[in-house]
């Protein structure tokens, strides 16, 4: 008599993230909590689940999607003067307050953009999906374009390319490419690897020059949508969220390099930043 093949079980922090509820460590923290059960019983970090589980948050039933079903992936164009936060005790305008409404799930910001910098933001429904964009061990390319008051000269970008010393730790820039301008409106496009808090701003900062404006313009194969105004927000199509997920799949492969410059129909052509008004 043949046996019945065991459901397959996954990570409870993992499905809990994939139920966007946040990431994957915030997932953790939350079983750790002690608020989550499943089948009633407290649920301990490590715990694995079958799709017959019953999962609460709590007190409240989770409801995990199939594993097969997309996430939802929205593009934003950030304008200054918005915190990437739900909260926050100045009641400064929020990004959040902008967004499509959801039903049974929550935006997850992928990185975050400071107060006085705009531009490319993107939001998804899926905690996984956040957290592998934003894992260092995926080195994602995030790339911004910087208006300069001051002149970047030869030792300047010799500095920002081979590393400069910050209060946590050391940084640089991938590329720095100079897109015109002159005098008090100079502009360069510079990749990083990394989302640190200010981290460009602050790599200007030990150079001696200020950082006038701020514009993420691409993050991985992610292009800002030239016809995105600011404040207004885009969902990828299923296919669009596909060739991002292949893409994922591609960067986090063992012979692949880090981040591959990728072109896909999510790439358009890269806006110029226009002067701030």
């Amino acid at each position: 008599m043949s046996q019945s093949t065991p459901a397959p079980t996954q990570k409870l922090h993992k499905v809990l993230a994939q139920a966007a509820l946040g990431s994957r460590r915030d997932m953790e923290a939350l079983i750790a909590s002690g608020r989550v059960t499943v089948n009633g019983a407290i649920a301990h970090v490590g715990a694995r689940v079958g799709p017959h589980d019953v999962i609460k948050v709590a007190g409240r039933v989770i409801h995990t999607r199939a594993g097969t079903s997309l996430p939802r992936v929205l593009l934003y164009h950030k304008p200054e003067g918005e915190i990437v936060s739900r909260s926050d005790p100045g009641r400064r305008p929020s990004v959040f307050e902008r967004l499509p409404a959801l039903s049974g799930a929550k935006w997850i910001a992928v990185g975050r953009l400071d107060f006085n910098t705009c531009g490319l933001l993107i939001f998804t429904t899926s905690g996984e999906l956040a957290n592998r964009l934003m894992h260092p061990r995926y080195a994602i390319e995030r790339e911004y374009a910087v208006r300069v008051r001051g002149r970047l000269e030869a030792h300047h970008l010799r500095r920002l390319t081979q590393g400069i010393a910050l209060d946590d730790g050391p940084a640089r820039c991938l590329r720095v490419e100079e897109r015109g301008g002159s005098g008090s409106n100079q502009w360069w496009h510079v990749v990083v690897e990394e989302g640190r808090n200010r981290v460009v701003r602050r790599m200007f900062e030990v150079l001696g020059l200020t950082v006038s404006r701020l514009m993420r313009v691409r993050y991985g194969m992610i292009e800002l949508p030239p016809r995105l105004s600011r404040g207004r927000s885009r969902e990828l199509s299923a296919d669009e969220t596909r060739q991002l997920l292949a893409w994922l799949d591609r960067a986090a492969s063992p012979s692949a390099p880090a981040v591959p410059r990728a072109r896909a129909e999510t790439r358009n052509r890269r806006p110029r930043p226009s002067p701030a008004r």
